[in-house]
């Protein structure tokens, strides 16, 4: 039996995945650095759990779960950079609204405010980076599971 934790994690990574297309990637945990295609990448990662909140009648665990989201863009144009990072949080965010619950497995899903990074490449394009981290509020009866 999966956990409601994963069952969480993985919703979202769903939901943000039907952005992906031949020019947009988007990962879970990925461990290899993967080449930024035209469209973008998109990496989910876990992240961490903070200490539950506690019920105790019934015994129900809260959890606020921060998953981080890395989003890249790379173009050799400062403009376009921006346009297309800023297009893809746009999108992000519209995934989000339109289902803070993540299909009744959520209490709440919200996203943060993101931090840039411009990481400059020589020899390439620059990569744009926007890091973001999404709140996941949930309840389980268990904190494994």
């Amino acid at each position: 039996m999966t956990s409601k934790r994963e069952q969480v994690l993985n919703a979202l990574y769903i939901a943000v995945k039907t952005l992906e297309g031949a020019n947009l990637k988007v990962y879970r945990n990925l461990d290899k650095p993967q080449p930024v295609p035209s469209g973008g990448l998109i990496v989910l990662r876990d992240g961490a759990g903070e200490e539950p909140e506690v019920l105790l009648s019934p015994l129900t665990y809260i959890y606020e779960h921060i998953v981080t989201m890395e989003v890249m863009v790379q173009n050799a144009s400062s403009a376009t950079r921006d346009t297309a990072l800023d297009a893809l949080l746009v999108s992000i965010g519209a995934i989000i609204t339109a289902n803070r619950t993540l299909g009744g497995l959520a209490e709440w899903v919200e996203a943060r405010s993101p931090d840039f990074v411009d990481d400059p490449i020589e020899g390439a394009a620059s990569i744009r980076l926007a890091t973001v981290g999404i709140m996941v509020r949930f309840f389980t009866t268990d904190p494994l599971n």
